[in-house]
């Protein structure tokens, strides 16, 4: 996908992403071995997010899609299905973002 942003507003984006403060989090906890919702969403997104740049040097969850999922119906099963869609839609945000950014 081709980046649509006008070269201001990726200079803006370098300054914050979409998304990044979960992405950060989920770097530092994926680095320390911990199953958190931001280290599954990074594990999801790890390809994406390796290309476009960012550094993940922890080995990522296996199907994070389940894990992430199972975790979050542990909390609360009603909004499980919502909860998850809003967490995907916010690292979509973060890659494109990321992508744009480079």
């Amino acid at each position: 996908m081709a980046c649509v942003f006008s070269l201001e507003n990726r200079l803006r984006l370098r300054m914050m992403k979409p998304g990044e403060d979960i992405i950060t989090l989920g770097v530092a906890d994926l680095s320390a071995g911990l199953e958190t919702i931001p280290s599954l969403l990074v594990s999801i997104g790890a390809p994406r997010l390796r290309r476009s740049g960012l550094v993940i040097t922890a080995m990522t969850f296996s199907s994070p899609e389940h894990r992430l999922y199972e975790l979050l119906k542990t909390d609360d099963p009603d909004s499980a299905h919502s909860r998850y869609n809003a967490l995907i839609r916010r690292l979509v945000s973060y890659e494109r973002a990321a992508e744009c950014a480079i």
